[in-house]
């Protein structure tokens, strides 16, 4: 008697698994078409950060010639009289 409801319970078990998939199925290309547009854009937040490293590296890299200029005018000022700073 107890194997009975366990049978009739079983095929609506398997069946929410079937629909799960199903819908997973149907969904799959939507979500990969959304993936690839987040992919191939960027967002405001990334754009933003990227444009303060490449300031970050600019201002570092003028910084850096600047100690050698600076430098080079200290052991050589005959060669610096002309600087326009």
């Amino acid at each position: 008697m107890r194997i009975l409801p366990a049978l009739l319970v079983l095929p609506l078990l398997a069946g929410g698994c079937v629909v799960k998939t199903a819908a997973n199925i149907v969904t799959l290309p939507v979500k990969a078409g959304a993936q690839a547009a987040d992919w191939a854009t960027t967002s405001q937040d990334e754009s933003d950060r990227n444009y303060g490293r490449k300031m970050r590296e600019k201002e570092a890299r003028e910084g850096r010639e600047r100690r050698k200029r600076d430098k080079e005018c200290r052991a050589h000022p005959e060669r610096c009289e002309n600087d326009p700073r």
